[in-house]
């Protein structure tokens, strides 16, 4: 998917281990397949991409998790899920900010999403996602956020010569007697914000509807 919209993959960092959960900054849908490109994984997804064409069927074949939100009893079941995810030595990859934004900053993590991880004892990892120029400037065109629509997004991909997606993966969290949910979140968010923050241009903040 990448070659065909012609992106390239700029990966930097730790190795990522292979039975770890994926955390990450929301820009924009291309970013399940930009983790993809970095290590295979199934994605904690909201319910309602089941249903959005081409990429809902996409995720369907990928060993999507679909969350639906609201729900503690349903909650209980995808934490097993993941947790089993996991424990078979499969990435899951989640996006805490249960939105999108333009890229340029990080909303808030909700913690609950790092839950599986720490009953099964799995490490977290966190990866920071930023789109470029090749000459390292922030890039807006892939930022599925606001009112832009899907197909607008991707015309902006296309026509955007030269893409780059940077993605750096940091050294991975123990969560076994490590911190409580909400601090490894906040942890695992400011060691995102760090790479992201600079390649801020604009102070917008536009999110994608949850």
């Amino acid at each position: 998917m990448l070659a065909l919209l012609g992106v390239r993959l700029q990966a930097t960092g730790a190795t990522v281990r292979p039975d770890a959960l994926l955390v990450s900054n929301h820009v924009s849908w291309l970013d399940i397949f930009v983790i993809n490109a970095l290590a295979p994984s199934a994605f904690v997804s909201k319910a309602e991409v089941r249903n959005w064409p081409v990429i809902g069927w996409l995720a369907a074949r990928n060993d999507t998790v679909f969350l639906r939100r609201g729900s503690r009893g349903h909650s209980r079941i995808i934490n097993a899920e993941i947790g089993a995810l996991l424990d078979g030595g499969r990435n899951v990859a989640v996006f805490p900010e249960g939105t999108t934004t333009d890229g340029t900053h990080v909303l808030h993590f909700h913690a609950a999403l790092l839950q599986p991880a720490i009953e099964s004892g799995h490490p977290v990892q966190a990866l920071a996602i930023r789109y470029l120029t090749p000459d390292g400037r922030y890039e807006p065109a892939p930022a599925y956020a606001g009112a832009t629509s899907l197909g607008q997004c991707l015309a902006r991909i296309i026509a955007t010569p030269a893409l780059v997606a940077r993605i750096d993966a940091m050294p991975a969290f123990a969560t076994a007697n490590g911190p409580a949910r909400r601090e490894l979140a906040r942890i695992v968010r400011d060691s995102i914000v760090a790479v992201v923050t600079p390649t801020a241009t604009r102070g917008d903040r536009q999110e994608h509807p949850p």
